[in-house]
This record gives C-alpha cells, sequence and structure tokens, in this order.
C-alpha cells in the first residue's frame, strides 16, 4: 500500500517535470539599445547640516 503510494507520487512529479520542461517556451529577450533606453533624471540633493546648540549639563 505504502509502496504504491509512493510510487503513484514519484511518477506524478516525473511526469509534472517532464511536463514543466516541454512546454516551456524558447524565447529571445532583445537588448535595448541605448537610443530606446528612457532617461533617469535624478536631482542632485543637498544636505544642509544645522548645529544645534547643546544644552548645560549642569556639571
Amino acid at each position: 500500500m505504502l509502496l504504491t503510494i509512493t510510487l503513484c507520487i514519484l511518477a506524478l512529479v516525473a511526469i509534472n517535470f517532464l511536463l514543466l520542461f516541454f512546454s516551456c517556451s524558447k524565447t529571445l529577450k532583445k537588448q535595448k539599445s541605448p537610443a530606446e533606453r528612457p532617461v533617469v533624471m535624478r536631482p542632485t540633493l543637498t544636505k544642509v547640516l544645522e548645529e544645534e546648540p547643546l544644552a548645560p549639563t549642569g556639571s
């Protein structure tokens, strides 16, 4: 009984992998030329450093 279930599951897994292997479409992704790529404009960020006065500690 246990052997039958194991063999059935293994057969189903093997069939699943065969179907997965043969059903994959073999399409090639074409490379976009530099002229077709979108231009990304990144603004330059500047941080303004502000010094905060320290509170007196009393010691």
